[in-house]
């Protein structure tokens, strides 16, 4: 299976997802958006798609206490 996006924005809030999802032992993969031309850079990340039911509720739930 393929990569899915789970998160595009602020480094700060990427960071914080990030060890969410890994603290239930998914990969996440981090990429910088190379397009952003402003001054805060744009972190797009990604899990591998058979892993989202894993980790479905822990980003619903990071999402929901932004």
């Amino acid at each position: 299976m393929g990569l899915i996006k789970i998160f595009s924005g602020k480094e700060s809030i990427a960071i914080k997802l990030q060890a969410a999802v890994e603290a239930e032992n998914v990969k996440v993969t981090q990429r910088e958006n190379k397009q952003n031309s402003g001054d805060v850079a744009i972190i797009e990340l990604f899990i591998e798609e058979n892993d989202f039911m894993k980790v479905r509720d822990v980003i619903e739930d990071f999402k929901m206490n932004m």
